[in-house]
């Protein structure tokens, strides 16, 4: 297939995804959606998944919002996803009951996206948003706690142990609420915690309802093991966020690069086949961003800020699996044309759920 032949054939799924989103909510038109979705995979899909489509669906209307819960259940379903993770915010409770019960028709789960309580002058917040959660049929809501990544946003070991006294707090505040609504807290690995770190953590808080975001490819960025991650965070896992990572040297440590499932460096198999063994209904949602690769800037001195024990073994691994798995020039994804961008997003999510659907049984 040509260049042209093949951009055709992804803008027409990218069309889509669209279509469904916008579409009107007539009882007749969800019964035929229900029926017209391609083949379904239990994987869902984490709304950063479709950010160029929001993008290119507010140019063409400021108001339309993809990510709206609704609109992002319609898209994902026109997928043949399994599920959505999305920002829920604070809902009515009939806007939620409607989400519940189009979640439901369609065979669909919906987990949730905030962020932790900063402090008790924002449990509040915190509350009405777990609510909302609780009321749309989520089993669980994915939080972050660091603003960025460790490697990148923190100048001093003493500003990330600041940072990570806030965290812990956060999750001690946290812990009562989700605990009373019964819905899981799964705190992701964004970057920040190495795996001793986030099972200490883990192991502080020791509560039924907070729990980890396992995100598969993260701790790569950390000079850590996906399979060893997983093996670590799986007595913990409330959410999984499932991806590959296509990896390649550059003069100062090596590139990250989200692709579709089954083209990287990850053991997809073994990672899926170590959760599922301990945490046997936990829900995978695809998190696959369409966008230029990330650089990990480990042979650089910044790098090493925040990371003092870290034994030279750890590194001398990772170079050694970027050596071994290095991949061709890898895309850079904002210089093309919005058109291509998006086409080549839905490509990425179509490719990767039928991955998961025929390679990994999920």
């Amino acid at each position: 297939m040509n260049r042209r032949h093949a951009l055709k054939s992804m803008l027409a799924v990218a069309s889509s995804i669209a279509s469904a989103a916008c579409a009107a909510r007539t009882p007749a038109g969800e019964a035929a959606r229900a029926a017209d979705a391609p083949g379904k995979t239990g994987v869902g899909l984490v709304e950063y998944c479709l950010g160029i489509h929001r993008q290119a669906r507010q140019q063409e209307d400021a108001a339309a919002n993809l990510f709206e819960p609704l609109a992002f259940l319609d898209a994902c379903h026109a997928l043949g996803a399994g599920g959505i993770q999305v920002n829920l915010g604070i809902r009515s409770e009939a806007y939620a009951d409607e989400l519940r019960r189009k979640a439901e028709q369609y065979g669909m789960y919906v987990e949730g996206i905030l962020g932790p309580p900063r402090s008790e002058a924002d449990l509040e917040r915190f509350a009405s948003e777990v609510a909302t959660a609780a009321r749309v049929g989520a089993k669980a809501v994915r939080t972050v706690l660091f603003p960025g990544r460790r490697y990148e946003f923190f100048e001093s070991l003493e500003q990330f142990h600041e940072f990570d006294a806030r965290a812990r707090r956060a999750l001690e505040l946290a812990a009562p609420i989700v605990e009373k609504q019964r819905v899981a807290l799964a705190v992701e690995n964004h970057k920040d915690h190495r795996i001793e770190q986030r099972v200490a953590l883990l192991k502080h808080i020791d509560s039924e309802y907070v729990g980890a975001c396992v995100d598969v490819g993260n701790n790569l960025a950390l000079l850590e093991d996906p399979v060893e991650l997983a093996t670590a965070l799986a007595p913990w896992a409330k959410s999984v966020h499932l991806k590959d990572q296509a990896v390649r040297e550059y003069e100062d440590g090596f590139l990250l690069g989200d692709v579709p499932l089954g083209q990287g460096c990850i053991d997809l198999k073994t990672v899926v086949r170590t959760l599922r063994s301990r945490c046997p209904d936990v829900r995978f949602s695809l998190e696959l961003i369409t966008r230029d690769a990330l650089q990990v800037p480990c042979l650089t001195d910044k790098y090493w800020t925040t990371f003092p024990e870290v034994p030279a073994r750890d590194l001398a691994r990772m170079l050694a699996l970027v050596r071994r798995h290095s991949a061709g020039p890898l895309q850079h994804v904002s210089v093309l044309p919005l058109d291509e961008q998006r086409a080549l997003e839905a490509a990425n999510l179509t490719s990767s759920l039928a991955y998961a659907r025929q390679t990994l049984g999920i």
